[in-house]
């Protein structure tokens, strides 16, 4: 990942308050070839699923899910926390998730009707996540009102 990538991920990832931490686990691509689109997704579906703990509470990050806007994601994030389970976030490759890997989520958050660069979700969710906090605990970050 680019360098602005990597910083902007980390300052908000760094803001956060250790009950709220985020962790990146990135899963190496695998080398495009002949390999279909079907066959990518499944790739990645066992590596994604593999890192799962059964007691997560799954959403998946896909264009075809609901678009939250930040208090919708504050109160969403408060339930979660509520639940006592660890979110885990999934974002597919280049070609996107599976239909297995969705069917494995609870919810399904889609960032943006635009088509997104992959590195720049990164930055997105995390500040997203931040912004949502932020609501939630009262911080003046989020000044909408």
């Amino acid at each position: 990942m680019p360098d602005w990538i990597q910083k902007g991920y980390a300052e908000y990832a760094r803001r956060l308050p250790s009950e709220n931490a985020l962790e990146l686990v990135e899963l190496p691509l695998r080398k495009r070839g002949s390999n279909s689109i079907a066959v990518q997704q499944q790739h990645e579906e066992k590596l994604l699923l593999g890192k799962l703990k059964p007691r997560d509470l799954v959403i998946a990050l896909d264009e075809s899910g609901e678009g939250w806007t930040s208090d919708m994601l504050a109160k969403k994030m408060a339930s979660w926390r509520g639940s006592g389970s660890n979110v885990a976030l999934l974002v597919g490759g280049p070609d996107g998730l599976s239909d297995v890997c969705k069917q494995a989520a609870s919810e399904l958050w889609s960032l943006s009707c635009a088509t997104l660069p992959h590195a720049l979700v990164r930055v997105l969710v995390a500040e997203q996540i931040y912004r949502a906090w932020s609501l939630n605990a009262n911080h003046p970050y989020h000044r909408a009102g």
